[in-house]
Parts: C-alpha cells; sequence; structure tokens
C-alpha cells in the first residue's frame, strides 16, 4: 500500500494565472454590456489612461475612442479637478466612490452637473471604472421649461397690455392733442406735448410687447446655411462692420424645421448682442454647425418625443455673462445692457420654442455660446437636398471667412 502510493504522482496546485496586461479591454461580455449602457463610461488605468469607452463616453468627451487612447484623463481637466480627486480617492480606499454636480471645466470640454461613480477593477492594477451622468442636458430642459414659461407670461402681458392700455392712451393722446389746439399759453402746450410724446413711448413698448402674443406659426424646411449667410452678410454691412465674423459649417446638415423669417430674427438678434458685447478691435464672432445625437423633448399630451439633432451656435469671445444673470438671462424685462428694456433674448425664446426647438447660454469669460437645437423636416414632407459643395458657399466643414 506503501509502494502504491508513493507512486502516486504528487498533486499540486493549479498554476495561478498571470496578470493581465494593463491595457487589456473589458471581456467582450462586459464591453458589449458597457456599450449598450446610455450613460459615459470609460475604463482607466493606474495613470489614468483611457483603456476603454463606450459610444456614450465618446460623445461626452466628444472625441474618439482611437483619440482617447492616446491620452490622459488628466490632459482633459485641471489638476484641482473634483474628479480626478475622486479617481485618488477610489484607488486609496479600493472601494467605490461617487461624487455629484462636478463642473468639467476646461479649453477642450465644459460640462456642469454632472455626477461621477468611480469603481475599482481588480483585473488591472490601480484600473478604475468610471461612469459619469450628465446633468446639463437635464438642466437645459428645466430652463427651457423655464423660458416657455416667461414667454407664456410674456405673451399674456402683451394681451392684456394691447386690451387695457392701448385704448385708453389713444384717448389720453387725442385729449393732449385737443388741448394743445387750444387757446393755451407756451408753458400748457409744451405739457400737452410732453403728454403726446410720453403716449407714444408708451405704445412703442406695447408694440414690442405685442410680438410675444401668441400667434399661428408656418413651419417648413430651411436651409440653415442660407439662413446664416444672409445674417453674416446683414451684420457685416451694418451692426458689425468692424468685426471678424467667421463659419464653421457642417456642409452635410440636413434643412431644418422652421419659419425662415424667425430663424433670421433669432439669428440678427443673438449676433447683434455679441457685436455689443465683444472688444471692438479683438472682438470675434463665430457661425457654426453640427449634427448631434441624443437630445430630444417629449410633447405635451402625446407619447411622441421629438429629435433635435440640428444645432447652430453663435460664439463670441467677449466678457462673459455675470453669473447672477445667467439663471433668468431669456426671462422677459432681464438686461445688462445700460438703458436696454431686457426683451430681446426673451423674444429669442419665444421664437425658439414656436420652431418646436431649444436654446441654451453657455457662458464663461472669453467665451459666450449661444446653441439653438432644431428639429429635422417630419418624414413626409422631406425631400433629399444635395449638402451645398464647399466651392459653391465659399464656406466647407472647417470653413472659415471673415
Amino acid at each position: 500500500m506503501s509502494g502504491a502510493l508513493a507512486a502516486r504522482p504528487r498533486a499540486t496546485l493549479p498554476a495561478k494565472p498571470a496578470p493581465k496586461p494593463a491595457h487589456v479591454t473589458p471581456l467582450p461580455e462586459a464591453a458589449a454590456i458597457l456599450s449598450a449602457l446610455p450613460m459615459p463610461a470609460v475604463v482607466l488605468d493606474g495613470e489614468d489612461r483611457f483603456r476603454y469607452a463606450n459610444p456614450a463616453a465618446e460623445l461626452f468627451f466628444q472625441l474618439s475612442f482611437p483619440t482617447l487612447a492616446t491620452i490622459r484623463l488628466a490632459d482633459l481637466l485641471p489638476e484641482d479637478s473634483r474628479l480626478l480627486a475622486l479617481l485618488r480617492q477610489v484607488r486609496q480606499h479600493e472601494a467605490p466612490v461617487s461624487d455629484h454636480d462636478l463642473a468639467l471645466e476646461s479649453p477642450r470640454l465644459h460640462r456642469r452637473g454632472v455626477t461621477a461613480h468611480g469603481a475599482p477593477l481588480p483585473e488591472m492594477p490601480g484600473g478604475v471604472v468610471l461612469t459619469l451622468q450628465d446633468g446639463s442636458t437635464a438642466q437645459m430642459m428645466n430652463r427651457q421649461l423655464n423660458f416657455l414659461g416667461a414667454a407664456r407670461g410674456a405673451s399674456a402681458m402683451a394681451e392684456m397690455l394691447a386690451h387695457e392700455v392701448k385704448n385708453p392712451l389713444s384717448g389720453i393722446r387725442g385729449a393732449a392733442q385737443l388741448l394743445e389746439q387750444s387757446s393755451l399759453d407756451e408753458g400748457d402746450r409744451e405739457l400737452c406735448q410732453l403728454i403726446q410724446d410720453e403716449a407714444d413711448r408708451i405704445r412703442g413698448l406695447v408694440d414690442r410687447m405685442d410680438m410675444f402674443s401668441d400667434r399661428p406659426v408656418e413651419l417648413g424646411p430651411v436651409n440653415i446655411h442660407q439662413v446664416l449667410d444672409h445674417v453674416r452678410r446683414v451684420a457685416q454691412t451694418g451692426f458689425a462692420a468692424h468685426l471678424r465674423i467667421l463659419v464653421d459649417y457642417d456642409p452635410s446638415l440636413p434643412q431644418v424645421w422652421g419659419n425662415r423669417d424667425q430663424l433670421v430674427q433669432i439669428l440678427l438678434n443673438l449676433v447683434k448682442n455679441a457685436a455689443e458685447a465683444v472688444d471692438p478691435v479683438a472682438g470675434e464672432i463665430v457661425l457654426s454647425t453640427a449634427y448631434h445625437h441624443g437630445v430630444r423633448i417629449a410633447v405635451p399630451g402625446s407619447r411622441d418625443r421629438v429629435h433635435l439633432p440640428l444645432q447652430v451656435s453663435v460664439r463670441d469671445n467677449g466678457p462673459g455673462i455675470p453669473e447672477p444673470v445667467r439663471a433668468t438671462l431669456f426671462e422677459p424685462f432681464v438686461t445688462t445692457k445700460r438703458g436696454g428694456q431686457g426683451l430681446g433674448l426673451a423674444l429669442v425664446a419665444k421664437l425658439v420654442a414656436d420652431q418646436g426647438g431649444l436654446i441654451e447660454c453657455d457662458s464663461r469669460p472669453g467665451r459666450t455660446a449661444f446653441r439653438l437645437s432644431l428639429a429635422m423636416p417630419p418624414a413626409a414632407v422631406r425631400r433629399p437636398e444635395a449638402a451645398p459643395r464647399a466651392a459653391e458657399r465659399g464656406t466647407g466643414p472647417r470653413a472659415k471667412s471673415r
């Protein structure tokens, strides 16, 4: 028996598997799951280099994974970023860490209201799985609802003013005219003229408010690049003749669903505001277009969701909008201009809502951008349109002109 036992080979423990190199991507099953997530998810190694990024993360960082794989997260963020501190805590405690309301601010990245969840990756020394939830879209939607509420309030005020102010105002002005024509001394005539002038001023304000009244808007397919070129020509022959106006168009962009005249009015207002905000010598305005997936809004009273992939931007290099004003920027009578009445941007918000679109403002010192998100024409009326050639328009994908 002992000899038989001695003849048996000695049992050995299975060899410990060699650690996976730090550059491997997740298992195919895990990669498929991460790719299907609607929220950005990335895998970072111990040096915060990108080892994996799902499509949502590529959209979040506005960079493809092959490009992300060549850089570190620290290349996109300042050294004191709370997100980098979160990653250090995950590695130090080897436990999941979350943080909320992060601001990812840098020349290459600008996100606010971000929620981050980091968890250690045992298979990769120092590796971290990081998921991000962008709250800026939700904040944009909340702001848009506030803008629409402000526009509705302005509409109600316009209707009230039209019915309750214009009629008695006409009577006051007529009475002042009759008094002025009667045998009054010079001082009384001056007072009558003052009454008429003030009545005219109030009527002008009421007429401006009347633009907020709800009227049916006729929508149709519109070539947004033709609209932008028209706005640029108007600006450069008038109020922005002394400024550089650059264009950065996506020539493959399809038509937008909107009203051409109102789109011209919207963009002229935004360009005029930018021209008044920038330095007269070093001022620069950039008009750009792009296609972005993922922006959808719910239509009240319907289960449908409207897709708003077409983005139009008016950007300037001015001093930026003061922080206390940004939250109420599109409300009536809010202005930072001396002598301004605060109706321009409120009207813009109302007109954008009439197009079925969204508007948001992103401002910091040296860079202010107003972005419009617009819809494509419905499939029933959509017609194929070849993208205008850069040579015909003078504006290619990255074309810039004065």
